[in-house]
């Protein structure tokens, strides 16, 4: 089919279908979407909760746990160990399908009768608060991460060690409050980094020692604000700055701030990569729209995937967390190794599965819930192989001839991912909120449930200007100090009001010379999404202007392919038009950075 133009059902702004699209859905036997991709996303996030945690008791054994499923949610929640043991059959909740009803309210029925895995850990040694995460040791609040050790407030890293507040941190140590960072050592408050040590404040950096301020820079060593100098130089004018004063910190990070608009930006990190769009994409082939894709093959021909990657083929609409050995796979999120997974939600090494969560080592699967090893089964229910099949092809009618209408008018038929408001999670709950957030009355004029802070029983005993300035001057007591967050609740970034300096923790401030936070975990996380770009596009033309940047404020270091005039490449950069920075085009961005 030719391309078209429609109109999404929730955002109501147009959106196109290529034609290369249109040949993928038929391939795979399902009907074009009627939501705009960035939708299609955001409503898989509302199904994912990887930080919001809860005191529970699990139902089976009555042990004290944590749960990702609040009191009042009227799910039935197990342990970890209890949900992987053989002490209970999760086929006793199967349930024949009713054609008197919709699909959509069946399942959320079969959602609330089956048993719920409370938190989703594996392999965890010493480490608390933590969720999505496994191999971990000696780790405190981390979620979605995988083989740290002794790292804490992170999230989306692997393979980390001895560091704190990372976002996508890859085998880093000794880093603290550090974004998008691969192999550092000792690198403080930066960003899309690589093989940097002993340096802070730097962006889009490689393989850089003792460099402070810095920016685009490739193996340069003392460096202050992108200037050469000599070490004994370098280490007289670092001399004046004490990372240990937050006071400093914040007159540094102003400086920083400033010093990079007025230089220029690399329109996207795409490396190693054929024929991709998106941002943050390594050794990938044929992706269009994909972000923090990586591994190595990471993914090929594949459109609208988020934090996915490794062997990734032919897919659409997936993400996070989706890998090793994913192939023809549509509108799903949280899964390894498998292929013709569709509309599914944390489904690990199955193939043929619809509509199904939590399901592992399963094939030939219609709307089921926490099945292992099964096959030929709907609604937990098992089937012979021809029963099945003609039982599935009745239920794909009935979606379509009884299709489930929300409370704000959008109807899901066959071919569509579950519908938010049957999300066993509120909106702030889930990483939909990290990644397009929303208030409150957003959320509600949009459909979505809201979850109001809970009561908390603690009372604040030091105020955030009671802190002390620098960390040399902090005493032991401040571990018995319920710390006041400076947003103190008043925005809209999960803040739980106040936090505690744990005893880890302070060791680690002391040990690199750096302040105490004055902000609590979830702000301090807010904080560093806010220094990725977000997961959008727009179409843009190099901002080189032949010697300079278009607003003047940069001037280019050598002769670019254009000469003196303005560079007439056009890309698709996650750069909104009406941002400050100042973005190039990979070739001119090359010519001044390498």
């Amino acid at each position: 089919m030719d391309q078209e133009t429609r109109r999404c059902q929730s955002c109501k702004q147009n959106f196109t279908i290529e034609s290369e699209d249109f040949d993928f859905y038929e391939k795979i036997k399902v009907p074009p979407p009627t939501w705009c991709w960035e939708c299609r996303m955001a409503r898989r996030m509302q199904f994912r909760n990887e930080r919001a945690l809860y005191r529970a008791k699990c139902e089976l054994c009555g042990n004290n746990t944590l749960s990702i499923y609040s009191a009042e949610k009227p799910f039935h929640a197990y342990c970890p160990q209890c949900w992987w043991s053989d002490n209970w059959d999760v086929m006793d909740y199967g349930r024949d399908y009713d054609f008197n009803k919709p699909f959509f309210q069946q399942w959320r029925e079969l959602l609330e009768k089956t048993p719920r895995l409370a938190l989703s850990v594996h392999n965890m040694v010493n480490s608390t608060y933590c969720n999505v995460t496994q191999n971990e040791k000696d780790c405190y609040l981390v979620s979605a991460s995988e083989g740290n050790e002794r790292t804490m407030f992170s999230n989306r890293a692997v393979y980390n060690k001895d560091s704190l507040d990372l976002y996508i941190g890859d085998r880093d140590e000794l880093c603290y409050e550090i974004v998008n960072c691969l192999r550092c050592y000792r690198l403080f408050f930066s960003r899309n980094c690589i093989q940097c040590q002993d340096s802070a404040f730097l962006v889009e950096c490689s393989n850089c020692t003792h460099c402070f301020g810095c920016t685009n820079l490739r193996n340069k060593h003392y460096c202050i604000f992108n200037q050469q100098y000599s070490k004994e130089e370098y280490q007289n004018k670092l001399q004046a700055s004490s990372l240990g004063s937050f006071l400093e910190v914040q007159k540094i990070r102003e400086q920083h701030k400033d010093f990079l608009l007025k230089n220029i930006q690399r329109f996207a990190t795409i490396i190693k990569s054929q024929n991709a769009t998106g941002d943050n994409i390594r050794n990938a082939k044929g992706c269009q729209f994909c972000f923090d894709v990586v591994g190595d093959p990471s993914a090929e021909e594949s459109k609208f995937a988020v934090w996915t990657g490794y062997d990734v083929k032919d897919s659409y609409d997936f993400g996070p967390g989706v890998g090793l050995g994913i192939e023809r796979c549509y509108e799903f999120f949280d899964g390894l190794g498998g292929s013709r997974l569709f509309f599914n939600a944390v489904v690990y090494n199955s193939s043929d599965v619809y509509y199904c969560m939590n399901c592992h080592n399963c094939s030939n699967l219609f709307a089921c819930i926490g099945l292992r090893n099964k096959q030929y089964c709907i609604l937990n229910k098992q089937y012979t192989k021809e029963s099945f099949d003609e039982l599935r092809t009745k239920i794909i009618q009935h979606m379509n001839d009884m299709p489930y209408t929300d409370k704000k008018g959008r109807v899901y038929r066959y071919g569509e991912f579950f519908p938010p408001e049957l999300s066993p999670f509120c909106y702030n709950e889930t990483i939909a909120q990290e990644y397009f957030p929303l208030t409150k009355e957003q959320a509600l004029e949009q459909g979505y449930s809201w979850k109001d802070p809970e009561p908390r029983d603690y009372q604040i005993t030091m105020k955030t200007n009671q802190l002390p300035d620098h960390i040399k001057d902090v005493p032991d007591s401040i571990l018995q100090e319920v710390i006041e967050c400076a947003h103190q609740g008043n925005c809209n970034e999960q803040c739980t009001t106040a936090f505690r300096i744990i005893p880890q923790e302070l060791q680690f401030y002391r040990k690199m010379n750096l302040p105490l936070p004055r902000l609590c975990p979830n702000c301090r996380h807010y904080q560093r999404l806010k220094q990725r770009n977000p997961l959008k596009l727009w179409k843009r033309q190099c901002q080189c202007h032949g010697t300079h940047s278009s607003n003047n404020l940069y001037q280019n270091t050598t002769t670019h392919n254009h000469g003196t005039n303005p560079c007439p490449n056009t890309f698709q950069t996650s750069y909104s038009p009406d941002r400050p920075e100042i973005v190039y085009c990979e070739e001119c961005y090359l010519k001044e950075v390498v």
